[in-house]
């Protein structure tokens, strides 16, 4: 382990990017110490300079290795997004403890699952998700009695989190940390059962910050995140910034004019959001009363960002467009510029820096340009596998003909003759329709062309006939009067004869996930019910 006084810091001018590997802590400390006085982080009205955010980061860190926690260790947070949050997911990796974030969106029995399959040793928590915790605290064979810690309550049981740090040094201590140590454990969403926990290490992390960096990610960026800090979208965006040196404005709670109130202030350059995000800040209609022009790059992932949303950012919103196709799991990942290949506005990109992208088919056999199948690929940047799941772990393996390990995604697409890849479907919604396979990404394509729709999503619906059919699901614009047979017959026109829609359900709104996937199953779920009442 690393320990040093304050008054003899690290030689950061000696550390040596071109090794491969440097680990995270010393990154986050090395922009501290070049610009203490940078307010680096602001979550609504709390801003903190590097020097006050890295005094918490070491008193965090001693308070886990008072306890005797470190490498091979876990923490889990379940809190609202805040600066105690963040202090504490740094503290625990410079400490050499893996963090793992918890979602606030997830079942109390899912929770308790995710803390028994972790075994973390402590659980930090908020008001906001207390009612959570009740059920099963006191339940969690490895969670000690004082493992409990409230960052914003007082309740019997439950250690403060002020008093915590309060009672630890700040000394600057920096546990040893190897290239394939847990960096943090992630589970997936799930709507039943525990989700899988994917754990990435600090070499996968390290890739992250590597590929922003070539992005144009630099000191002085003031990046914007309005996702929640259990989210891999939130991390590979705030984690970078950090180590580069950047400030980070994040948002709790993701409102459109406080956005773009926070962006204009605040001097945005940087920001990821998901593509919800992007088509109701362009929808918006004071969008363009704010003055936006700090923005450089704008970063899009978690689904897949439509064509014409990308077309309005780029008239409207300055600072080029870059999306974002990849997994939690690592391996798959492609990008796309949309001010360097504007005729690519379809696609997902090429596969990223240190990326492979690959087709195959049921059979595993990969499959020629043009072909649809399953999306698979490697990259330097892959997870270390489900936590006590080597099970799981292998099926996601695809070892292609070379001896290559890929990760299978799940998703069904093709690549062109100039390598960019189209996404269609997950897998797994694909509608077999009389023996055809029909994509709902197609249908919605075309969908949401319609002048009067706002949103939609195309799921699978049985049909005595053909086996299933594709239903189309509306939300129609504000003020808009057209009738859903008037839809359905508007775009049945447009589409193949296999693709046709069943019928069209105009709704108020689709059910989103926190990160802004439509959540196709409980639409499902939601049409057999009703059919069977």
């Amino acid at each position: 382990m690393t320990t040093v006084s304050p008054l003899n810091p690290i030689d950061f001018n000696a550390i040596d990017e071109e090794v491969g590997f440097v680990p995270f802590p010393l990154l986050f400390q090395r922009a501290a110490f070049r610009d203490p006085e940078l307010p680096v982080l602001k979550v609504e009205d709390t801003v903190l300079t590097w020097a006050e955010l890295v005094d918490r980061i070491n008193r965090v860190a001693n308070l886990m290795k008072a306890r005797g926690l470190g490498r091979g260790d876990k923490i889990a947070i379940l809190a609202r997004s805040s600066t105690d949050y963040i202090a504490v997911f740094l503290g625990a990796l410079q400490a050499g403890v893996c963090a793992v974030p918890l979602s606030g969106m997830a079942s109390s029995e899912q929770l308790a699952g995710m803390m028994r399959d972790s075994a973390a040793k402590m659980l930090f928590v908020s008001s906001s998700t207390l009612d959570l915790v009740s059920p099963f605290a006191g339940t969690i064979p490895e969670l000690p009695e004082d493992g409990y810690v409230a960052f914003d309550f007082k309740k019997d049981g439950w250690q403060s989190f002020e008093e915590l740090i309060g009672a630890a040094t700040n000394e600057l201590f920096i546990a040893n940390i190897a290239p394939e140590d847990a960096f943090n454990l992630i589970y997936s969403s799930g709507t039943t059962g525990v989700p899988k926990g994917i754990e990435q290490s600090h070499y996968m992390r390290y890739q992250h910050v590597i590929r922003f960096k070539a992005m144009g990610l630099e000191a002085g960026a003031t990046t914007m995140i309005a996702t929640a800090l259990y989210s891999n979208t939130t991390l590979v965006a705030m984690l970078p910034t950090l180590a580069l040196g950047g400030r980070v404005v994040l948002m709790p709670k993701f409102d459109v004019q406080k956005y773009l109130e926070l962006a204009e202030s605040e001097k945005a350059t940087h920001t990821m959001l998901v593509p919800v995000q992007y088509q109701r800040l362009l929808a918006y209609h004071k969008f363009d009363d704010f003055d936006l022009s700090s923005f450089r790059l704008k970063l899009s992932t978690s689904a897949p960002l439509r064509e014409q949303v990308k077309q309005d950012a780029l008239k409207r919103w300055p600072g080029n467009l870059i999306e974002i196709y990849g997994l939690t799991e690592g391996g798959i990942g492609t990008v796309l510029s949309t001010e360097e290949f504007p005729d690519k506005l379809a696609s997902v990109g090429k596969a990223g820096l240190g990326a492979e992208i690959r087709i195959i088919d049921d059979n595993g056999n990969e499959l020629p340009v043009g072909k649809i199948g399953e999306i698979v690929g490697r990259s330097d940047a892959m997870m270390t596998g489900y936590h006590n799941r080597p099970d799981l772990t292998e099926e996601m393996i695809w070892t292609s003909p070379e001896g290559q390990k890929f990760f299978k995604s799940g998703d069904m697409g093709r690549l062109d003759e100039d390598g960019f890849l189209y996404l269609l479907d997950r897998k797994k919604d694909m509608i077999l329709s009389g023996g055809f396979n029909i994509y709902a990404a197609d249908i919605e394509a075309e969908l949401v062309k319609h002048p009067d729709v706002d949103d939609v999503a195309v799921i699978a619906i049985p049909s005595e006939e053909w086996g299933e059919t594709p239903l189309g699901l509306v939300v129609l614009k504000t003020g808009a009067k057209t009738s859903a047979a008037e839809i359905k017959d508007w775009v049945n026109a447009r589409l193949g004869k296999t693709q046709r829609v069943s019928d069209v359900v105009i709704r108020e709104d689709l059910p989103r996930s926190t990160i802004g996937k439509v959540l196709k199953r409980e639409l499902r779920d939601e049409y057999i019910k009703q059919k069977a009442s």
